[in-house]
């Protein structure tokens, strides 16, 4: 179970695994995110790919203090002790060319095998290299990516509406995604071929990304575990102490705790010592 550390009043866990936060796109939830490195510290961290977004940055150059904000704060827990493994993904695949090596503490791998508290093997990898779209036709990627690109420009002015409307957040494409039958076709298809991955390395289970769809489920007796993204749901992978896995939405976890504050404000004041309630 979560474990409260009691220097920076984060909630502590075992390991966290976050993947797809895209900095240096305009679509980077990077204020959100950074909050929820303030809000969880782990022994173990591992980047499941696509943090940095080469693609994007390739066609122009976009960095703001909140995308700085976020490298500092990982580094700050490397140098606080915090293992920090870094798995390229397809927009970060620069990176495939320094395997091996170590930048400022964090380690860059093609892949590993994670071992939990409870004695599970997971390997932990991106998963691009299981999508045929990315490995065969290089241009439908890049155009997907635009497309999505714009779909995430739509969902932002969709949202500053409703946030004005007093509505929750609601992410236009992650709705698409599962209503087009085609792409929850593709979804089921990636967690199948992770799932078999996963047993061909004699692992039991698979943690990855790559496809902005947060999930922990069970696919043949392995464990499917998808980090999800930070341009859509704000989502991580914990594994608390005792080896328990579980996916973090981390807006669901905010306004959960806006409500329970809003609760207590609202309770009345208990009487004061030495004080009798009025008739």
């Amino acid at each position: 179970m979560p474990v409260a550390d009691e220097t920076e009043k984060a909630i502590r866990v075992r390991t966290l695994f976050l993947s797809d936060m895209h900095l240096g796109t305009k679509g980077c939830q990077a204020g959100m995110l950074l909050g929820f490195l303030r809000d969880y510290d782990a022994d173990e961290i591992y980047l499941v790919g696509d943090i940095v977004d080469g693609w994007q940055l390739k066609s122009g150059w976009y960095w703001p203090q909140a995308h700085n904000d976020v490298v500092q704060k990982l580094l700050r827990k490397v140098r606080k002790g915090t293992n920090v493994t870094y798995v390229p993904g397809n927009h970060d695949e620069f990176l495939r060319d320094y395997i091996g090596m170590t930048f400022g503490g964090v380690e860059v791998a093609e892949s590993r095998i994670h071992t939990g508290a409870d004695g599970r093997r997971y390997l932990v990898i991106h998963g691009d290299q299981f999508d045929m779209v990315v490995r065969h036709a290089r241009w439908l990627a890049y155009l997907g990516d635009g497309a999505y690109s714009l779909a995430l420009f739509v969902n932002t002015f969709l949202n500053k509406v409703r946030r004005r409307l007093g509505l929750s957040y609601w992410s236009l494409s992650a709705w698409a995604k599962l209503k087009v039958k085609n792409a929850v076709n593709f979804i089921g298809k990636f967690e199948e071929f992770l799932a078999a991955e996963a047993r061909r390395h004699g692992a039991d289970g698979v943690i990855c990304g790559h496809i902005h769809h947060a999930a922990n489920r069970d696919i043949d007796g392995l464990r499917y575990l998808n980090t999800g993204d930070w341009v859509e749901s704000c989502t991580a992978i914990a594994e608390h102490y005792d080896g328990t896995m579980e996916v973090l939405y981390y807006p669901r976890i905010l306004r959960e705790r806006a409500e329970a504050e809003a609760a207590a404000a609202a309770r009345p004041p208990e009487a004061l010592p030495g004080r009798r309630a009025v008739a």
